[in-house]
């Protein structure tokens, strides 16, 4: 992706939104829009919106297990097991 190619004014994406967001739809490269020479924002279509939040996502996960696990928030899979076959079986002596 060479993002230099697709670098444009504010002003040029005043007067061709249709055209770029047709673009980005098609070929799924994002847009850097300037202002007074600045990059200020970056645009990209849906399906690589949605596709970058699911991976931001995932990560906030992985991050949150490693912190329990550097916490010492963790038990052995065996232990876990042992713990949910009670807490069934507790729930199945209520429901008789």
């Amino acid at each position: 992706m060479k993002l230099a190619s697709r670098v444009r004014s504010i002003s040029y994406l005043k007067a061709n939104a249709a055209q770029i967001v047709d673009e980005l739809a098609e070929d799924r490269e994002p847009w850097v829009i300037t202002q007074n020479g600045d990059a200020k924002a970056v645009l990209i279509d849906i399906a690589s919106y949605e596709e970058s939040q699911e991976t931001l996502a995932l990560l906030k996960i992985i991050a949150l297990g490693n912190k329990q696990i550097e916490e010492g928030k963790v038990r052995s899979a065996k232990k876990a097991i042992a713990e949910l076959r009670a807490s069934l079986k507790k729930e199945g002596d209520k429901q008789r």
